[in-house]
């Protein structure tokens, strides 16, 4: 059987023959805006007693320079200048308002789009958090000014509409056709994704009263619950879990989030029952019981429903949600994770494993690794296990930061759909209109919402990310600036500029730092074990003017596939390194004949010159979060078919073993070798065991320990 379109492959059919043309209903005027509410530092409820840390607010957590910064400013930039009218357009439209001649953005985001109105509810959120973030007054009026007319079509639906909606919360850039048509189990395309629309804009509803306190914005999504209830409520569970099981039709993004969070702010039962309506019972049960079946399921229409159930579970104690989330979690990241952090072939899950096997232009959908960043943190917030934030840097540094163009653009997002793992592809950027260009604007103006988090007994500070920034913890009375030139170096510096008093400081060593983690306060160095993915915790009264450094040298490394080990990827640390070419094949690459005793890498690629770039057999290798339209190979195939120690070659084929490591991948996982004698006894050893296992004859074996005892790595 086929599979079914993606919404990409729709858009870039579209693209050819859409004309964007004016909205043009102006025959009822435009209600008279009411008056902006005013701002408050925060609005957001009180974390959960089943969280055992808690986030900082955005606005508590200030970037340093950096290309974090850097990233966040161009999005900026698009945020101040894109017009809020063309966002409305849609939504006035449809509630017979006046569209004062703007035109919507394009994409999916047109007159006649089956998703428009998504990307108006993420274009609320980018603009709340650049609020949250810069305190600007010139966006916090664009906030208002857009929850305001968000408003206005929400009252001119219900008196007005054309058709007139089931019930005066609802609100959509669409009539209630979509979801009428849903709950016969109309298929994608005919419809698109109606309650995916309604989170986007719910979503941004929130986030506009959570982050720049508008009490109206609580107001238009309470409404809109109270609609959602009454749709679904009435509604059997074998017809909601039919539809949610739709391709594309059912996907309803982070709807049971948004509802449990609009929950713990107006207390209404009603609104913790309508997000019960959205459990997806046959996924939910599997993935609670632990059973893995998601090969062939649309990716980014399931992640955010584990998230919602983790938001279930804090309002209702029931810990199927809370399994479910945890055991999803673990079926995405490793067996289907590609070396970014990203997941999915052409929006869809592959095969548990399959990693070689689906590398192509179309892998690593954005949307996906940004509700899979979600969704780590949610989970942090249970259970503060190190692996969470360990996948967390390795998204955000090598996927996110890496989607959006390093160009400045006021006419749209400059970011990633799809983003490619096979040989000689390249990045496409823009995606206004797109789901991946809506979650794209919100991707870049958050990037500080994870580097600390806090106990909940406000005991302990989490220091999960490198990122240059300033913390502000009030409650505390602490201000701690954290400088690094992250992701350049692996050294950074935490100072306490304001405060004092007993805090257990828990930093995270990275899984990548083998090379060292060295700590030291004040120029002492402290005696403390570091561990690879785990927390280490430094427990004093710290003082103002303390100093924590920490140096986490970085090495290169490689990451084998798990379905062919000869497929991997090469990282400097935490940064994903790619080879520049053009060419369309696998680029073979061989490394072992170079090492010394030393057994490092860095014996057979070279530095270029250039901060993260190096070079090896003729080709630049560049840090991939460096967002141009150069092509690129993420994975090589690496090629080790004989046994060679330096200039010295045994003759004897590296076979490998049936988990696809060779003799070589045996032995230099080894190393360091401290001296030669050491090394032609590790040489012995393992040629002793290649024997046994029938992978060496013993003239072979002696052939190649004989080599080992001629060879000379010393330098």
């Amino acid at each position: 059987m086929s599979q079914p379109p993606t919404r990409r492959r729709l858009l870039s059919l579209a693209a050819g023959t859409a004309v964007a043309v004016p909205l043009v209903h102006a025959a009822t005027p435009a209600q008279a805006a009411p008056a902006s509410p005013a701002a408050t530092p925060s609005a957001a409820p009180t974390p959960p007693p089943t969280w055992a840390v808690r986030p900082f607010a955005l606005d508590q957590v200030t970037l340093g320079d950096g290309v974090f910064r850097r990233k966040r400013d161009l999005m900026l930039g698009y945020a101040r200048s894109y017009p809020a009218d063309r966002i409305l357009a849609v939504f006035r439209a449809n509630a017979g308002l006046d569209t004062r001649g703007a035109r919507p953005p394009g994409g999916w985001e047109t007159s006649e789009g089956n998703l428009r109105g998504h990307f108006g509810g993420h274009f609320v959120t980018l603009i709340a958090q650049a609020y949250a973030d810069t305190r600007e007054a010139a966006l916090k009026a664009k906030l208002d000014y857009l929850v305001g007319a968000l408003g206005e079509c929400q009252q001119a639906l219900a008196d007005h509409g054309s058709p007139r909606p089931s019930h005066p919360g609802y609100l959509a850039a669409y009539p209630e056709t979509q979801f009428i048509l849903l709950e016969s189990y109309t298929t994608y395309p005919t419809i698109w994704a109606p309650y995916y629309t309604c989170h986007k804009i719910m979503r941004g509803l929130l986030d506009a009263h959570t982050l720049a306190g508008n009490a109206q914005a609580l107001a238009i999504a309470s409404k809109m619950g109270d609609w959602v209830h009454s749709r679904l409520g009435r509604l059997p569970t074998a017809q909601l879990e039919r539809m949610w099981s739709i391709y594309i039709a059912g996907e309803y993004g982070g709807m049971n989030e948004v509802l449990a969070d609009l929950y713990a702010l107006t207390g209404k039962q009603e609104h913790l029952a309508a997000a019960r309506c959205f459990d997806n019972t046959a996924l939910l049960d599997a993935c609670a019981e632990d059973r893995d079946i998601l090969n062939g399921r649309h990716a980014n229409q399931h992640i955010p429903q584990f998230t919602g159930y983790l938001r279930l579970f804090d309002h209702t104690g029931e810990e199927e949600y809370a399994a479910a989330a945890r055991n999803f979690w673990g079926m995405v990241v490793d067996p289907r994770m590609y070396s970014l952090g990203g997941t999915g072939q052409g929006e869809m899950f592959r095969a548990r494993g399959a990693i070689a096997a689906t590398l192509d232009a179309d892998n690593a959908e954005t949307c996906a690794t940004y509700n899979m960043l979600k969704l780590s943190r949610q989970l942090f917030f249970h259970e503060p296990d190190a692996a969470y934030m360990d996948y967390y840097e390795r998204g955000l540094t090598n996927h996110i930061l890496a989607s959006r163009r390093d160009a400045p653009s006021t006419s749209g997002p400059e970011v990633t759909y799809f983003v490619g793992m096979g040989p000689g592809v390249v990045r496409e950027y823009d995606n206004t209109g797109t789901c991946c260009g809506g979650t794209g604007m919100e991707n870049h103006t958050k990037y500080q919402d994870s580097v600390y988090f806090r106990s909940a007994d406000g005991d302990a500070l989490y220091v999960n990310l490198s990122l240059a920034s300033t913390l502000r913890w009030p409650e505390r009375g602490f201000v701690i600036e954290q400088s690094s030139a992250y992701p350049a170096e692996g050294v950074r510096t935490l100072t306490f500029r304001e405060g004092g008093g007993r805090l257990d400081l828990k930093l995270r060593v990275p899984s990548w730092a083998t090379g060292g983690f060295i700590v030291t306060v004040n120029g002492v160095r402290q005696q403390v074990e570091a561990v690879p993915d785990s927390y280490l915790t430094l427990s004093r009264d710290w003082r103002r003017g303390d100093r924590v450094r920490i140096s986490a040298p970085y090495r290169l490394r490689v990451e084998r596939a798990l379905d062919d080990p000869t497929v991997q990827s090469l990282f400097y640390g935490p940064v994903l390194l790619v080879a520049q070419s053009a060419e369309t094949a696998f680029r073979s690459f061989s490394f072992y004949r170079e090492f010394t005793l030393r057994g490092d890498l860095a014996d057979a690629i070279e530095p270029e010159g250039r901060p993260l770039h190096f070079t090896t057999h003729g080709l630049t290798l560049a840090p991939f979060h460096i967002a141009d339209d150069t092509r690129y190979h993420a994975y090589f195939r690496r090629s080790e078919p004989v046994v060679v120690f330096g200039a010295t070659d045994s003759g004897v084929p590296n076979r490998a073993r049936g988990d696809g490591l060779t003799f070589l991948d045996m032995l230099w996982a080894r190393a360091p070798f401290t001296t030669s004698g050491r090394f032609v006894a590790a040489v012995r050893a393992l040629a002793a065991d290649w024997l046994a296992e029938g992978l060496f004859t013993p003239t072979e074996r002696d052939r190649v320990v004989a080599a080992a005892t001629r060879a000379d790595l010393r330098r």
